[in-house]
């Protein structure tokens, strides 16, 4: 236990980024995602939003509660509450921590906005978070607390989306849309103000630290302003595809007639 919780650190070489141990570790956990969150998804579709939102009141304390524990034990490992400046929820994945208990506990248009954020980037972040996260599994071993709890984080964010898409959550409203851009966008600019001032790396706004974001660094040979500007314009590209895509499929569904 010491050793998987990382006290005085790990004595364990790491095995490596795309090692078969990593990606058979993150395989298993995107699959059980998956399986979970059609067959909650399916069993709730029709049911009562009473019904389909206890699955999301369970996710939100599930997720934040592993947070917190995660901030527990990186302070009791450190002796301070130092680690707390680099752990910070200021990172794209991190934005599912609030949006996953507003989309669970709030009403109206917040709802909608937070079941919308929720189901366009908690794919995205288990999917990057996991598979691309080559920061993590370059700096600790795959089976030690740091990968497990990063893991679970990600892939309970990946549920979530998947989840109100199959129980047929989300709205993708078009007024909503801009919302979405407001809340990622200020989230961008707290993260690019605390790299600045901590200093660090939130929503690798400075660099790609082994993730896919290394191909814009190295393409624009880490430009200070351009790499930030591309990443935030990725982002918001990301957002306007995945409404259109979602709007065209509506509408291919609507002309199909009926048996």
């Amino acid at each position: 236990m010491k050793e998987f919780f990382g006290i005085d650190g790990y004595s364990r070489t790491p095995e490596g980024f795309l090692s078969w141990q990593h990606l058979l570790f993150v395989g298993s956990l995107l699959t059980l995602m998956t399986v979970l969150s059609i067959i909650l998804g399916k069993k709730n579709r029709f049911g009562t939003q009473k019904q389909k939102n206890k699955v999301l009141i369970f996710t939100a304390f599930l997720i934040d509660g592993l947070e917190l524990f995660k901030f527990f034990i990186l302070c009791y490992n450190a002796k301070s509450a130092e680690p707390l400046l680099h752990n910070l929820p200021l990172f794209l994945c991190s934005i599912q921590l609030i949006a996953i208990p507003l989309a669970a506990f709030t009403k109206g248009r917040l709802k909608e906005t937070a079941l919308d954020f929720v189901c366009i980037f908690g794919i995205l972040g288990a999917i990057f978070g996991t598979i691309g996260a080559g920061q993590n599994y370059n700096a600790y071993p795959v089976l030690s607390f740091d990968n497990v709890v990063s893991g679970l984080t990600h892939c309970i964010s990946g549920f979530a989306s998947l989840y109100i898409m199959f129980a047929k959550m989300a709205t993708l409203k078009r007024e909503n849309m801009c919302i979405t851009y407001c809340i990622l966008l200020a989230y961008c600019v707290a993260a690019y103000i605390a790299n600045i001032l901590i200093p660090y790396n939130y929503m690798f706004l400075m660099a790609g630290d082994g993730t896919p974001y290394d191909i814009l660094y190295n393409w624009v040979d880490g430009s200070r302003v351009l790499y930030p500007m591309l990443v935030i314009a990725l982002f918001l590209v990301y957002i306007t595809g995945f409404y259109a895509v979602c709007h065209r499929i509506a509408k291919k569904k609507d002309k199909t007639p009926a048996l």
